[in-house]
This record gives C-alpha cells, structure tokens and sequence, in this order.
C-alpha cells in the first residue's frame, strides 16, 4: 500500500521508517523543513537500545507532489487535524483509507467532517518515539498497535493495514471495539501525559516516587469515573495498564513534555481536558484533571 504520513515527528517518523524499511513505499509530510531536508539527504536515523540505523525514506513539504496514496495515516498534532485533512484531500482515491493513531478524544470525528466515514479507519498505539533533532528519533517503547472499523467489522483492508504494519515489525492487531480502545489509550495519556510533563521527567520516574504513583493513579481514576458513566467497557485494569506502559516506555519523554521543552502548544484539550469537558456534560468532579489541564495551560501562555 503507497502510505503517505502527515505529520513527521517521533511518531510519524517512527511508522513511516519501520514502514519504509520493510519496502513499503511511504511518503513522510512535515512543514518542518529542516527535518524534511535531513531526512532527504542523509535518510531517518533511528536510535534503538544504543544501537542508530539510517533508513531512506520519501520525505516532502509539499503533499501535492506525492500523487494518489492507498493509505493516510495521521500523526498531526490535534489541534492541526483540520488543516491536515483539507491539505491531504489531494491524495484521495475512491478506495483511500483515512487512518488516524494521534492522540486523545474525537479525531475522528474531525476527519469524518471531510472525508466519508467509509473510508476512515480508527487506530491507538503503545509505540513510543523521542524526536532528538532534525532527521533523528529514539524508538523508545514497542506497546501494542490496534486498528478497526468504525462500525466494529472485521474486513479485508483491515488485515491487509495489520499485515503491512506487522511486517515492518510493529506488532499489530485488528480490534472490534476500537473505540473502547480509543478511551483505554486515552486513560494511559491521562495518567502520563500531563503530569510527567509538567514535572520534566521521563515517563518511568513516575513510577519512582510514591508522590507521583498517587497523583497519576488520582488522574486515571477520574478519568475511569467519567468513562463508565458514558457506557465505555474497559476490559483491563486501568491503572495496571498504565503502569505497565509506563515501564515499557520508561526511558521516553512523553509527547507533551517534548511539545513543552520546545515551547510549543500541547494537546492537553484532547487528553486531561477532554476528561474536564466529558465530565461536566455529566455532572461529575474531575478535580485534578481540572488542575492539571489548567497548570498546562498557564505554562502554554507563559512561552
């Protein structure tokens, strides 16, 4: 499948690369020319346990020299979906599938605004990625990725998306409740996100402080509360699931700590203030979700 990657930070870079060097054709999009550059004349570099490979991988500013794509997959920030989708319209097929794996609530819902819901598919992941300069990342944790049809159905360009995506290496299944997956992914950002940000540590120095295990396990409960009052199934428990991807990711630095360490505006509306908003359609207290979107944001306005 041609896939084009909107969106070439650790995340996109991440897919696009593993995709690449599996040969697939893949195009990465990014506004960041600098990285875009790097990437086209010295390839992706991928840092992995120590270990740096270079991939060579199509890299552009300009999605309208790519041509038509079988698959788009979006690694924007959530504040830039809108756009991303107008900008990526020129690539569309009839049968272009629309692949989102970016954080927090309601993405897909932006795409849908655009795109025909047949062709939008839904997706979360446990990878973990660290941009660390132009043309350069970190793989740094290898969770699970799960994709699925908005209607639950398992159908052929599901498989063939899982198969691809296996074969480069990313461990990947298909999930008939995607958007109970989305909420469970949702709860992991809710009790990392935010706070490891705020503190500027990495993800697993959450785990190390009994101070920090109280404040992210306060985080995910809230946020629990609020998820079962909308009828969301939550199969695993939240706060184990959080702890284990936080031992996976332990040598990360969260996406919004790496946008706060750049001074740049953070999806925290989409995470621990989707959580503020959901909660008060339902009447419900989410107290240190309220402070913890509200502190973000005070930082976002102090840049």
């Amino acid at each position: 499948m041609k896939t084009v990657i909107i969106g070439a930070g650790a995340m996109g870079s991440l897919f696009g690369g593993l995709l690449s060097h599996s040969g697939q054709e893949v195009w990465l999009v990014d506004v960041w020319k600098e990285h875009i550059d790097a990437i086209c004349s010295k390839g992706l570099a991928i840092e992995k346990k120590g270990t740096t490979r270079n991939i060579s991988i199509n890299a552009t500013t300009d999605v309208r020299s790519i041509g038509k794509a079988d698959l788009i997959l979006y690694f924007v920030k959530t504040y830039h979906s809108e756009k991303a989708v107008s900008d990526s319209l020129i690539l569309k097929k009839d049968d272009t599938l629309f692949l989102t794996l970016q954080n927090g609530l309601g993405n897909e819902e932006v795409i849908c605004k655009q795109i025909d819901r047949k062709n939008v598919i839904l997706g979360v992941t446990g990878q973990g990625a660290t941009l660390l300069g132009p043309g350069s990342i970190r793989h740094a944790g290898w969770g699970k990725t799960y994709v699925g049809e908005l209607n639950g159905k398992v159908t052929g360009r599901i498989n063939q998306v899982v198969q691809m995506f296996c074969k480069a290496g990313i461990e990947t299944e298909v999930s008939t409740r995607i958007n109970d997956l989305v909420w469970e992914k949702l709860l992991v950002n809710v009790g990392i996100n935010a706070l490891a940000a705020l503190l500027g540590i990495k993800n697993g120095q959450l785990l190390d402080h009994p101070e920090t295990l109280r404040l992210m396990e306060t985080l995910v409960s809230e946020a629990v509360e609020v998820a079962k009052k909308k009828g969301v199934r939550i199969e695993a428990n939240p706060i184990d699931r959080v702890k284990a991807v936080i031992e996976a990711t332990r040598e990360n630095r969260c996406s919004m700590g790496q946008d706060l360490d750049r001074k740049r505006k953070t999806e925290i509306d989409t995470i621990n203030g989707a959580v503020v908003r959901e909660a008060e359609r339902l009447g419900i207290s989410v107290p240190y979700n309220r402070m913890i979107t509200d502190l973000i944001k005070v930082i976002e306005k102090t840049f």
